[in-house]
């Protein structure tokens, strides 16, 4: 059963086109990444599943059903820090969380532990690391133990150790059943920590999948002979070889089938072609996501 079903979600801001027909599912269990540059909808789409904003058009189910009070109880939701009190502790500021959610304050040990801020729990907020303060920002969410949790660009203006931070975290609530949606306009994180992912852009979804799919990195070759003409015409040749280019020094081959160096080494051999570099490499996930963006159907 998906978690989230969206069916042709629209939505304009006066004469602009903020989402147009976007569809997709979620999957139960699922890490699953809302990719796309500032202003492609991300957060539009988001604030519609929520319920902070209306769509113009479509629908969404969440689990399996049409969204009411009683779902959006089983969704932690994240789409802006929480405003915590600077001077007070961890523990008291998610206790004011508590008391306005109708949550019982039993509850937060167990969210500041899952986070890795028991041990911090009575220090101020004003002492935390940036890290820090949106672990406790996810441990706001956590608090009831909700089934999903909703994301809005979870590691934004993090350091590196921040991002890595709240990447492990991700990983771990993922591993214990939670169902993650996110938003984020960077590509890197969402490959790290994503099984799934949908690809925005300007309101439009792109494409949509398992994320090693949907921004496959192919394995490809670099090679060099002393005759790279003839190199070029043996490789056209060559069994699921399924594009060549010839560079400044090299050749660049790419292949629909599992790549086996020794094998077009041998192949190469004889055909009276000798290689002077053989090296596999893998296409850039900069390069994987441009393709996309640039040619979306292809």
């Amino acid at each position: 059963m998906p978690i989230l079903t969206l069916n042709n979600i629209s939505k304009k801001y006066g004469s602009l086109q903020a989402l147009s027909d976007v569809s997709f599912s979620v999957p139960a269990g699922s890490v699953f990444g809302i990719l796309g540059p500032n202003g492609s909808g991300k957060t539009t789409l988001l604030g519609i599943v929520t319920d902070v904003l209306k769509a113009n058009s479509g629908s969404f189910q969440l689990f399996d059903k049409p969204p009411t009070a009683k779902e959006r109880q089983q969704i932690g939701t994240l789409l802006e820090t929480p405003n915590f009190y600077h001077y007070l502790s961890a523990y008291k500021n998610l206790e004011i969380t508590a008391t306005i959610k109708k949550h019982g304050k039993e509850d937060i040990d167990r969210v500041l532990k899952v986070t890795g801020l028991l041990n911090r729990k009575n220090d101020a907020f004003k002492t935390y690391s940036l890290g820090m303060k949106q672990r406790l920002a996810i441990a706001n969410v956590l608090l009831g133990d909700p089934d999903v949790l909703i994301l809005d660009e979870p590691t934004n203006g993090l350091d590196p150790a921040g991002i890595a931070e709240v990447r492990e975290l991700i990983h771990q609530l993922s591993a214990s059943g939670k169902t993650i949606i996110l938003a984020s306009h960077l590509l890197d994180e969402v490959e790290k920590v994503c099984t799934h992912v949908a690809i925005l852009q300007t309101g439009k979804l792109l494409i949509s999948g398992p994320v090693n799919e949907v921004i496959a990195r192919n394995d490809f070759l670099e090679m060099a002979a002393a005759d790279m003409n003839h190199l070029f015409q043996i490789m056209q040749a060559y069994p699921g070889c399924t594009a060549v280019d010839l560079l400044s020094n090299t050749l660049r081959a790419q292949f629909n089938i599992a790549i086996d160096p020794a094998a077009i080494n041998r192949y190469c051999a004889e055909h009276n072609c000798w290689l002077t570099f053989l090296q596999v490499r893998k296409k850039s996930l900069e390069t994987a996501f441009l393709e996309i963006t640039n040619n979306p159907k292809a």
